[in-house]
């Protein structure tokens, strides 16, 4: 399997194949402990993008992280790379809830020359199938998208994962399907999210997509996330690639909701000799609370910490009005750092009609009386600049 290898490696994304096959690793911190007691003959095996099986090592094979392994499949045999060995190969089995009476397939050898070659050759039709297939699908009139085709490492069968918004009858597209490239077909439906994993891409972050490089599973986001961190209800900013909301946008619900119970309630109105202050917005993070003295609109912004805001609703409950919200009397917003509020919109169309009358202006007019005042200022500054001849010289030359 020397020949196989790149740089030291011989997984399969490091010999030109999708980046996808090496994401979702498990880090095995027990690989370094001497005399590990967790030794099991299971193995995890990982497929082409997210798709991963448990496989019984029942020949006793030296087997270690990333070497590519051929394993029993129906029918023949498929081709993966061992991602996890050990006793974390057990706690995955059990957080995939495999069941204790489940079959498990066993691992034949590792992959030979010939064993690859064949999946080589398997793998290179999988993107003219899935465009044909695409066409097939259409002209029967089914509504659902082909997303991937994977072959098997034998090529002798195809899964086609397909999205679609309703339950869709394809069994004359298997007919069909199988008609045309000689395999057993599979079919898997698949969501938006694990499509957007498939295809990859680049985020508004500027880095991959997450369900393309770490994400196991898709947990479920609502716009109570984007309410928690006071994110702007934009439906063309919350949705990813996908067309859902963004899975980044349940990472950091949690500290926000913990900060959130340190703050005041909104509909607390604040009392003051001044007057009553309402609720307009909040800093969760830095802990500061922004109040106006007009409930619909932004008048007199004061920002005060959380923790003054707790003394004026304290000094409220007991019937005394403080001199004003912040502590040393001073109700001045801080500056803000919102370009929208420091400039007008109309900068920009008020600098381009500066430049074009500056062009009209440094223009020759045409009536000598009433041209450019600057140039007849400069004309009478080089006549006085002039030198006059003398009387001297006048006379000796008369």
């Amino acid at each position: 399997m020397s020949e196989y290898k790149t740089n030291g490696c011989n997984r399969l994304c490091c010999r030109g194949f999708s980046k996808l096959d090496c994401q979702l690793h498990v880090y095995d911190w027990l690989a370094d402990i001497p005399g590990n007691i967790d030794e099991t003959d299971f193995v995890e095996v990982q497929f082409k993008n997210t798709r991963k099986g448990y496989y019984l090592n029942s020949n006793h094979l030296p087997l270690q992280k990333g070497d590519i392994v051929a394993v029993e499949a129906s029918p023949g045999h498929d081709i993966g790379t061992v991602t996890l060995t050990g006793g974390l190969v057990l706690l995955q089995m059990k957080k995939a809830n495999l069941k204790e009476d489940a079959p498990i397939r066993r691992i034949y050898r590792k992959a030979r020359p010939v064993d690859m070659e064949k999946y080589e050759e398997a793998k290179s039709r999988e993107h003219d199938t899935m465009i044909r297939s695409r066409q097939i699908a259409k002209d029967l009139g089914l509504q659902m998208k082909i997303g991937d085709v994977e072959y098997q490492g034998d090529g002798g069968k195809a899964i086609f994962y397909y999205i679609a918004d309703g339950r869709v009858d394809f069994r004359q597209l298997i007919k069909v399907l199988a008609e045309a490239f000689r395999v057993r077909i599979e079919m898997k439906q698949i969501g938006a999210r694990q499509e957007a994993g498939r295809i990859g891409g680049i985020g508004p972050c500027g880095r991959e997509l997450c369900c393309a490089t770490w994400m196991s599973s898709f947990v479920s986001v609502s716009t109570s996330a984007a309410r928690f961190q006071d994110i702007a209800m934009n439906p063309q900013k919350l949705a990813g690639q996908c067309a859902k909301l963004k899975c980044c946008m349940n990472y950091e619900i949690d500290t926000y909701v913990e900060a959130l119970k340190h703050f005041p309630a909104r509909e607390v109105v604040l009392e003051t000799i001044e007057g009553s202050y309402y609720f307009f917005k909040s800093d969760i993070l830095a802990r500061v609370v922004t109040y106006s003295t007009d409930k619909n609109i932004a008048a007199n912004l004061v920002s005060i910490s959380t923790r003054r805001a707790f003394e004026i609703i304290q000094m409220n409950k007991e019937g005394i009005k403080p001199d004003s919200l912040s502590e040393d009397g001073s109700n001045v917003e801080n500056a803000s750092n919102d370009l929208l509020e420091q400039n007008s919109l109309t900068r920009f169309d008020q600098s381009r009609k500066k430049k074009k009358n500056k062009h009209v202006s440094t223009h020759p007019s045409k009536h000598p009386q009433t041209g450019n005042p600057g140039r007849q200022v400069r004309e009478r500054g080089r006549q006085e600049a002039r030198p006059q001849p003398s009387q001297s010289n006048s006379a000796d030359k008369g």
